[in-house]
């Protein structure tokens, strides 16, 4: 009876054995495919973003666009497509919310890594982060309807559209990436460090700032260029509170336009189908896209540039 129940048990354990090799060939192929799934995405959205631009390229100059200034493609006749128009918008936004957002995300972060408990730092943290759960249509009326009328009591002759009010405010939606991620490169930062900057008579901030800071550097810039890649892309906010009206050059207190903006207008409009109008949401969605693929690029460079072996 012990041997039968010992032969059963040993055939029981290679089933299960062979059965679990089964299992770790298959999850290999499966593990492959979802991967994959990002890079057919992505090579999707790219091909379709060059397939319908080329049709407007067919009917607007290639060089026109990229060195024009001027945007007027709703004019009826010679309709002009000078995409710096729309990135001289999108650049003031994205330097004015930036600017803002910057100096506070990095200051939270030190407080947080350097100064804060665990206790507080687990009570602040999620609180910060609510912020990145606000829909951005909420940011955008907060803009117009609070932060323009508040501005305009300081700066008399700020138009009601503006590229001041949606960047500040767009400062203030992307506070919590830069903060967040600039706490977690901080924090991985050796406590060895800090004691060493200790012994040698710094005090906290000293140390934070001159020790733990670029000690984390690759981790602080990688959350910076994320963060502008995100103002960049923004589209709700700018598009309630910037404005329509395309104007070459840095005008933080008149109405501009952004490319994330300009897509809106002409997508949810009157704008035919194969019209070159139509098509021209394409041409600025690609550079849209080579915008914030640059920058992405940027930021892994810099990461890989600067980080600490440790």
């Amino acid at each position: 009876m012990g041997e039968r129940q010992y032969k059963s048990e040993i055939r029981a354990h290679l089933a299960s054995k062979k059965k679990g090799k089964w299992f770790e060939r298959s999850i290999s192929p499966l593990l492959t495919v979802l991967a994959s799934i990002s890079v057919l995405t992505t090579i999707g959205i790219v091909f379709t973003l060059l397939k319908e631009a080329y049709h407007f390229f067919q009917e607007t100059s290639v060089w026109d666009f990229i060195t024009g200034i001027e945007w007027t493609p709703f004019f009826a006749s010679d309709p002009k497509y000078g995409i710096w128009a729309l990135v001289s918008g999108t650049f003031t936004i994205t330097v004015i919310a930036i600017l803002f957002a910057a100096p506070i995300g990095l200051a939270i972060a030190i407080y947080l890594s350097e100064y804060a408990s665990d206790k507080v730092r687990r009570i602040l943290k999620p609180i910060l982060e609510i912020l990145a759960g606000i829909p951005t249509i909420v940011y955008g009326y907060f803009a117009l309807t609070f932060v323009t009328p508040l501005l305009q009591e300081v700066f008399p002759e700020l138009s009601r559209f503006n590229a001041l009010s949606p960047g500040l405010v767009l400062g203030v939606m992307i506070i919590p990436s830069i903060a967040s991620l600039s706490e977690d490169a901080m924090t991985a930062v050796p406590q060895a460090i800090r004691q060493g900057a200790y012994a040698l008579g710094a005090t906290r901030l000293e140390a934070a700032i001159q020790v733990v800071l670029p000690a984390a550097l690759s981790g602080i810039v990688a959350s910076m260029v994320l963060a502008v890649s995100r103002a960049i892309g923004e589209t709700m906010i700018v598009t309630v509170a910037g404005g329509s009206s395309p104007n070459f050059g840095f005008h933080p207190m008149e109405s501009v336009q952004t490319m994330t903006a300009y897509i809106v207008q002409v997508s949810t409009g009157d704008a035919g189908y194969g019209s070159t109008l139509y098509y021209s949401i394409y041409a600025v969605g690609f550079m849209l896209f080579l915008f914030t693929f640059v920058m992405n690029i940027f930021s892994r460079y810099i990461s890989r540039k600067f980080r600490e072996e440790y």
